[in-house]
Order: C-alpha cells, then sequence, then structure tokens
C-alpha cells in the first residue's frame, strides 16, 4: 500500500513563497513519474507539474513555469514543490501523485492559501 505524507502548506502574502514536500512509503519510489496537481472547490483537479523517475526531466503548466520548481529525492523518497511570488490565484488545495504506469496514486492534499 503507497502511503503518502504531504506537508508544507499554508497561508502566505502575495509574492511569497512556500515549500510543499511529498514523502512517499510503502511503493517504489524511485520507479514513479512523481506529479503535483491542485484543486480549488467546485474545479477539476488541475495539472502543475511532474518529474520523472530519475530527476531528469520536468513539465511544468504555463502557468507556474519561472514560479514553480519541482524536485525528488529519490534517497528520502520526497518529492518538493518550491513556489515562489505566489498569487491569490495560487490558493488551492496541492495533491503529490505518484504514477505507476498501470495506477495513480494521491496524496491527502495540503491547503495553500495566497492572501491579497
Amino acid at each position: 500500500q503507497v502511503e503518502f505524507v504531504e506537508s508544507g502548506g499554508g497561508l502566505v502574502q502575495a509574492g511569497g513563497s512556500l515549500r510543499l514536500s511529498c514523502t512517499v512509503s510503502g511503493g517504489t519510489f524511485s520507479s514513479y513519474a512523481m506529479g503535483w496537481f491542485r484543486q480549488t472547490l467546485g474545479e477539476d483537479r488541475e495539472f502543475i507539474a511532474v518529474i520523472s523517475w530519475n530527476g531528469d526531466n520536468t513539465w511544468y503548466k504555463d502557468f507556474v513555469k519561472g514560479r514553480f520548481t519541482i524536485s525528488r529525492d529519490n534517497a528520502k523518497n520526497t518529492v518538493a514543490l518550491y513556489m515562489d511570488n505566489l498569487a491569490p490565484e495560487d490558493t488551492a488545495v496541492y495533491y503529490c501523485s505518484a504514477d505507476a504506469g498501470s495506477v495513480t496514486y494521491w496524496g491527502q492534499g495540503t491547503q495553500v492559501t495566497v492572501s491579497s
């Protein structure tokens, strides 16, 4: 059973920064592509960023390019999302995902609130 511990969410003022962290246990972390998504109330979950199993490749949604950075540490089974220059529209619940190919596992989510 794959389990997640997400942390780092909270309240920040516009222009501020946060670092989200997601630690995975119970699976083969180093084989998963790891991603971050976010969701606001009443909206679909949307893709933010993904990093390949070895960290060599990353992809970002256009609206976070230059502001967010995804990274991973396979020795610690952890993926992080560094978020800079946050804006109120970044307010959402942020979810970590692990893509095992045939199945995607999800973390429990962490709330990020950006005040204006």
